[in-house]
């Protein structure tokens, strides 16, 4: 299984390896196999999947573990479905669809492998829906040892307020079970709105909305509201026709993008009156559709992307804080600022683990240097509390995150019960956990 490393870089082309050597097992009796190489000469492993997370977790010099083959649904047990770990989100429509479910929730993107999403708090937006690893009611780690760890609610169930949420430091997922809904519809409703109206109104926008987010367009007074509203499968169906779909999020959303933000690149000074013609010809649509066919849209144009959870009552206030920051510097910001919101949770790594959390995601073009526009808003996140997502870019350590998370040392005992000799480590998850 083992082939001579080469190099890797993940979908934002902010961070690249070279491992010495690539794996690609097609089974968990294969996957054990590698873990008891890697052991045995010495050598770190690490699984890696869709390479859509911006920071390093999947970086090796070691074995990269590519799981990609490892895929498919395992068992179906009632509304519960056990996914092999290298199934990618996209994939997961085609196979529920037998059974009648869906996930409760999702992000807008769906590349993921349901490994990798889960490990490093991939979420979605809805004031009473969780992560998706909150989804996840038991695990199969294969451990530094190489043998099989099952976690579940009645198996070593110590172990999964970590488990759940693991950034890949205690072991390879090897399979997850997730607690589905039966399939739903979701009522869409997209409109561009006045800044202040929708930030004076956040909270009870995220109550009075099953799932409620919304994009600040940097230069404008204006802001793109998302409200998703959940129906019976059995409601009216009135999907975008194939024309909108594509002139909407392809076209607009991809190919027009992608050569504003050239032009942005090019001639800075164009970037506020863009962004306000921009504002004026996206969104204002209402449609009925599957849940997977509104949570989801493509992303094609690359970029970077830092994001922040934070109590969900500060948001309004550091939006504020981060507009004026943008006026003061000269900043000239092509995308959009994302705004979310999730559920408390009670798992231990969770960025919204013991709170009401709102998400504030920056992004810019990977065409342009992201690093004083991260660095100085991500001090304003800092000043609220905040807690940055595990697979987006920031500059936190282990000394500052402990004191952002109740349960981080419980995480670390953990880690150090499964994996003393740090078989599954890093440079990201030493800088993130300690050594």
């Amino acid at each position: 299984m083992l082939a001579p490393g080469e190099p890797w870089q993940n979908w934002g082309r902010c961070e690249a390896a070279t491992p010495l050597h690539v794996a690609r097992p097609s089974s968990v009796d294969e996957v054990v196999e590698v873990v008891r190489f890697a052991r045995d000469n010495g050598l770190a492993v690490k699984p890696v999947g869709a390479g859509h997370s911006f920071t390093a977790i999947a970086a090796t010099t070691g074995i990269q573990l590519d799981i990609a083959a490892v895929e498919g649904v395992v068992a179906v047990d009632g509304n519960r479905v056990t996914l092999a770990a290298g199934t990618n989100l996209h994939q997961l429509p085609a196979l529920l669809e037998p059974f009648g479910l869906a996930l409760a929730n999702m992000g807008d993107i769906d590349r993921q492998t349901v490994a990798g999403a889960t490990s490093t708090g991939t979420h979605g937006t809805g004031g009473a829906f969780g992560g998706l690893a909150t989804q996840i009611r038991a695990v199969t780690l294969v451990t530094a040892d190489g043998g099989i760890l099952r976690v579940s609610e009645t198996e070593n169930a110590d172990l999964l307020p970590a488990a759940r949420l693991g950034l890949g430091a205690l072991g390879v997922l090897v399979d997850v079970t997730i607690e589905c809904v039966p399939a739903f519809l979701l009522r869409a409703v997209e409109k561009p709105e006045r800044f202040d109206d929708v930030v004076d109104t956040w909270a009870q926008r995220v109550a009075d909305t099953d799932h409620f987010e919304f994009y600040v367009w940097p230069h404008t007074d204006t802001v793109l509201s998302k409200y998703n509203t959940r129906l019976p499968v059995t409601a009216d169906r009135r999907p975008l026709s194939r024309f909108a779909s594509w002139w909407e999020d392809d076209f607009m959303s991809n190919t027009v993008l992608a050569a504003k933000l050239n032009l942005g690149v090019a001639v800075p000074r164009l970037t506020p009156p863009i962004n306000r013609f921009a504002t004026r010809i996206v969104g204002d649509r209402a449609y009925t559709d599957l849940s997977h066919e509104v949570f989801v849209a493509p992303r094609r144009t690359r970029f970077r992307e830092m994001e922040y959870a934070v109590p969900l009552e500060a948001v309004p206030a550091i939006l504020r804080e981060i507009r004026a920051l943008i006026d003061a510097k000269g900043w000239r910001i092509s995308f959009p600022i994302e705004v979310r919101a999730a559920a408390a949770d009670d798992l231990w790594l969770s960025t919204a683990s013991g709170r009401a959390t709102g998400y504030i995601a920056l992004h810019r073009y990977y065409r342009e240097d992201p690093t004083e526009y991260f660095r100085t808003i991500e001090q304003i996140m800092i000043s609220y509390d905040g807690r940055p997502h595990w697979g987006k870019m920031h500059n936190r350590d282990a000394e500052s995150l402990r004191g952002a998370y109740p349960h981080f040392d419980d995480f670390v005992a953990v880690r150090d019960r499964l994996d003393p000799g740090r078989l599954f480590g890093n440079a990201y998850l030493e800088r993130v956990l300690g050594a």
